[in-house]
């Protein structure tokens, strides 16, 4: 088993292969590794350029068509071996010379996950970074992950956290916030950034508002996916207390003469009680699927990091032994 498993998702980048697996091969030279190319639906000629270039630690994981990064970045980590996982941009614009020092990083400080910061980051100034630099504001202040770079695709993993990712849709923008769900221990460092040489961004500025959907997403994933209750019962029982004290002020007015029909308050008052009653049966039914979900597959709604044994720490065991 390899210590070191790269996993670099790729879409019509076949001029970015060749000096990519050179820098690979020149930056890991101590270390025992194997790259996952994940070739997501090109339409180039990368697929060639890849089995060109490749010796016995590159593999090819060929998607039959195009399915996004996240699920990309899922079928390479599917597919690894190593003890440890980095993840790696295929343009070119990640330096492979900075795995070495992440991973010695991630082993002799016992993180979980190192993460890189794009110090120098080589990318327009109105289209990539001050989005970005709003997206990273909002993201941190929204899920209380406090990570400078989250649009940064180079970062080193242990291998039970990368595995339990849960990677959907275009979630590999929030990969700390996935990981920290699972207690996982996260730092960052600053790591090189180059300008694109070859090929185009596959990225624009009208990812802004997937991003802003997904973050809605994390928020809500990080406070409240083990307690739904809590925030759909809290909103309704509001919503509901607030539509009957509504209606029982404007039932006050009718015992007293007043004609209140058509007010506006009274359609307020019954949108209200209903909305707090749906509200509440949401959260009643989102409880329901929450332990259908952990219990249907033998979840827990906890995760061991390590035991000690009265003589070491130890790995859990997982269904498969230990990890």
């Amino acid at each position: 088993m390899p210590e070191l498993s790269v996993v670099i998702t790729v879409m019509n980048e076949e001029e970015n292969i060749k000096p990519l697996i050179a820098e690979i091969r020149k930056a890991l030279p101590a270390i025992d590794y194997e790259v996952i190319f994940v070739d997501d639906g090109s339409e180039d000629r990368t697929r060639e350029e890849i089995v060109a270039n490749a010796d016995e630690r590159i593999k090819l994981v060929d998607l039959r068509k195009n399915y996004g990064q996240s699920t990309a970045m899922t079928a390479g980590i599917d597919h690894t071996t190593g003890e440890y996982v980095a993840l790696l941009d295929g343009d070119l614009q990640n330096d492979p010379n900075d795995i070495p020092s992440m991973l010695q990083k991630l082993k002799d400080e016992d993180w979980d996950v190192v993460a890189g910061n794009r110090a120098n980051r080589k990318d327009g100034m109105v289209l990539r970074k001050i989005p970005s630099k709003i997206a990273n504001a909002m993201i941190r202040r929204m899920t209380g992950v406090y990570i400078k770079d989250y649009g940064c695709t180079l970062k080193v993993f242990r291998r039970e956290i990368a595995e339990d990712l849960g990677l959907y849709g275009e979630l590999h923008r929030f990969i700390p916030v996935l990981a920290k769900l699972q207690g996982a221990r996260i730092t960052q460092v600053d790591v090189r950034h180059h300008a694109r040489i070859h090929g185009q961004s596959k990225y624009g500025i009208n990812r802004t508002f997937k991003v802003i959907a997904d973050l809605i997403l994390m928020v809500f994933f990080r406070k409240y996916i083990q307690k739904p209750m809590h925030l759909f019962g809290s909103i309704g029982f509001m919503a509901f207390f607030l539509g009957a004290l509504i209606n029982l002020y404007l039932l006050i007015l009718k015992v007293l003469g007043h004609d209140i029909w058509g007010k506006p308050l009274l359609i307020l008052g019954l949108i209200l009680l209903l909305g707090g009653v749906q509200l509440i049966t949401l959260g009643i039914l989102a409880e329901v699927n929450v332990r259908t979900y952990f219990e249907s597959q033998n979840k827990k709604t906890y995760q061991v990091r390590r035991i000690f044994n009265g003589r070491e720490f130890i790995k859990p065991e997982t269904k498969g032994g230990l990890v």
